[in-house]
């Protein structure tokens, strides 16, 4: 079904194959409307419809395809639109000018479009699985909202088009370019309308890749819901305060409201969050933009990663003295952090290490290249339509939580000015040469949960090695520790590693880690301080480590290197292990058990003789 200002358009039982290339031949037909379609290809019951009629018959199959009552036989023109719009069907597209779905708390008049209001419905009344905004202002906020709660898949109209903006956006800054080449006699004018051309493809997979992570970055927030309430509830109090959002004036919930939808096991709806994903963005570029991170020479793949082929090839100079450069490389960096990380990624690394949104950038690139999250994400996405999207979700969340931890490490270990290339060619090649190593590492229970973890993906049609490394994927900041003592005790990086996850297996560490998950999170300080749990536990584990390297031979095992050590501090060791046994069968352990036994095994670390 479909309408315009003319017509309405009906086939309730429509020939995919024909039906298609006969709206291609119209498309393609100058001033074409839906009176020039073929009506013998119309299936039985539809037809086309002038909306000038006083009353349309409705067959019994546009009852059935509309879902309409039995006793409905005839419906005016602006009644059958609403039926359509109201139709149980997969896609609900709006492609023009009108806005045609409100909140039941709107009336007609707040809407600010007379011409429809005899046709508009409610956001609650719809009954389409997805909504696809092509066209502008399509729904008002609230009638997105009121959809998206009643179990409705829609975005917003800036989500859905935002390749068009992004492509203008492209046009503006390769046309800069382009002119300064002209101007420099390197191109005539003829010249640069061909590349122009020529590059139409290469920025039209640009934009819609962007769009396709604006949409696993939403997805991502959707499927993480209530858990993320708090979070949600303090990134938008702190845009208030410092980002220029207005709840009221964006339909966004109050915090009382935010509460009553997270009691009922609900949290912000799509529409929602691609609000937030704006200000976000916003407010990450303003204070990026004067950072010094931005100039790191690293980052100049990111300005070279803009533009299309065609020209960072031919004319890589002239990328690199781009007049808009810092600009592009702050709006691609914010881009990449916030589709990637996640809407709260840049506040929760500030509020749990007291750092700024530049150093967090950095950290954020770093890991990102160490742990080659791009690439890891290519397979994951090379899974669409292939394996369910809530499997996709549950391996792009691991990595976002590898990107939250391991930034975590470098904004607290590594602080420094370092370049971005000098940190990456220190620990990538330890990533990339021993990541491989870890599930033959892992021990005890943690090996349990992780050979669960890779039989359930693999059920789910992930392939092997994909599922193996996505379950080991938080065990990776490990490497990062094990790299520093490797070069500080001058112990192989694999014996490190050994030893490392011996201790995490033999002395409780990772039994401890798996009692700080369930802790509680209502606010920001239990946030902080579950975070600063686990920075003490990598650092207890890490100061094991060192101790069992230096207080034992090199030549044996790790595993006899281990028991050796045991022996030698048997007292601290089962003081330490009688506390985590104790906890362990405690209902719901709290931060202050969990506080005791880890101060217990920091006593073992300092009590070797």
């Amino acid at each position: 079904a479909a309408f315009d200002h003319r017509h309405v358009f009906l086939d309730p039982d429509p020939d995919a194959a024909a039906s298609f290339a006969e709206r291609r031949r119209l498309f393609d037909l100058p001033r074409s409307s839906w009176a020039d379609y073929d009506t013998s290809l119309i299936s039985e019951g539809g037809g086309v419809h002038p909306r000038s009629a006083k009353s349309v018959e409705v067959t019994p199959q546009v009852r059935a395809a509309l879902g309409l009552d039995d006793d409905v036989t005839a419906l005016t023109p602006a009644d059958l639109i609403s039926a359509v719009l109201r139709a149980p069907v997969d896609l609900l597209w709006n492609g023009g000018i009108g806005t045609y779905v409100k909140a039941g708390q709107e009336p007609h008049a707040s809407i600010g479009d007379r011409a429809n209001d005899a046709i508009r419905v409610d956001g609650a009344e719809l009954r389409c699985r997805v909504v696809g905004e092509g066209g502008n202002l399509g729904f008002s906020q609230l009638g997105r909202i009121e959809a998206a709660l009643a179990g409705v898949r829609i975005n917003t109209d800036a989500i859905d088009n935002s390749a068009g903006v992004d492509s203008s956006d492209h046009e503006v800054n390769i046309k800069i370019m382009l002119t300064g080449l002209i101007r420099d006699g390197e191109l005539t004018r003829k010249q640069r309308d061909e590349l122009l051309a020529a590059m139409t493809d290469d920025v039209a997979a640009q934009v819609l890749r962007h769009n396709y992570e604006q949409n696993v970055l939403i997805g991502n927030a959707r499927h993480l819901d209530t858990r993320m309430v708090g979070e949600h509830q303090r990134l938008m109090a702190a845009l208030e305060r410092t980002g220029g959002l207005d709840r009221e004036l964006e339909f966004l919930p109050t915090d009382a409201q935010l509460a009553a939808r997270a009691r009922e096991g609900r949290g912000l709806t799509s529409p929602e969050f691609a609000v937030l994903i704006a200000y976000t963005k916003l407010a990450l570029k303003d204070e990026l933009a004067d950072a010094r991170v931005v100039d790191d020479p690293w980052l100049r793949r990111y300005l070279h990663r803009y533009f299309p082929p065609a020209l960072r090839e031919r004319f890589p100079d002239a990328v690199d003295e781009h007049p808009l450069r810092r600009q592009i490389v702050v709006n691609e960096l914010a881009n990449t952090i916030v589709n990637r990380g996640g809407v709260t990624y840049v506040q929760r690394a500030t509020d749990e290490t007291g750092t700024g949104a530049a150093q967090v950038a950095r950290a954020f690139v770093i890991c990102r290249e160490i742990f080659d999250v791009a690439g890891l994400l290519d397979r994951v996405e090379a899974l669409d339509n292939r394996v369910g999207t809530d499997v996709q979700w549950r391996m792009s969340l691991e990595l976002r939580r590898l990107l939250d931890r391991s930034a975590r490490w470098f904004l607290k270990n590594r602080p420094s000015a370092r370049g971005i290339e000098e940190e990456v060619d220190r620990f990538a090649p330890a990533v990339r040469d021993h990541a491989g190593d870890l599930p033959d590492l892992v021990g005890g229970a943690e090996r349990e949960r992780a050979g669960r973890e890779v039989a359930e993906l693999r059920a789910a049609g992930v392939p092997e090695e994909l599922a193996v490394r996505s379950a080991m994927l938080r065990y990776h900041v490990s490497l990062l520790d094990a790299v520093e003592l490797a070069e500080q005790t001058g112990e192989p990086l694999p014996v490190v590693l050994a030893v490392s996850f011996a201790v995490a297996d033999r002395l409780g560490v990772d039994r401890l880690h798996a009692l700080v998950g369930p802790l509680p999170k209502e606010d920001r300080w239990d946030a902080l301080a579950r975070s600063a749990l686990r920075d003490d536990l990598h650092a207890v584990r890490r100061s094991l480590t060192a101790a069992v390297l230096t207080a034992t031979d090199r030549e044996p095992s790790a595993a006899e290197r281990m028991a050796a050590w045991l022996e030698e501090n048997t007292t601290a060791v089962d003081r330490s292990q009688r506390a985590i046994s104790s906890i362990e069968e405690l209902d719901r352990p709290g931060l202050a058990a969990i506080s005791v036994a880890l101060g217990y095994l920091r006593t073992a670390a300092v009590s070797a003789p």
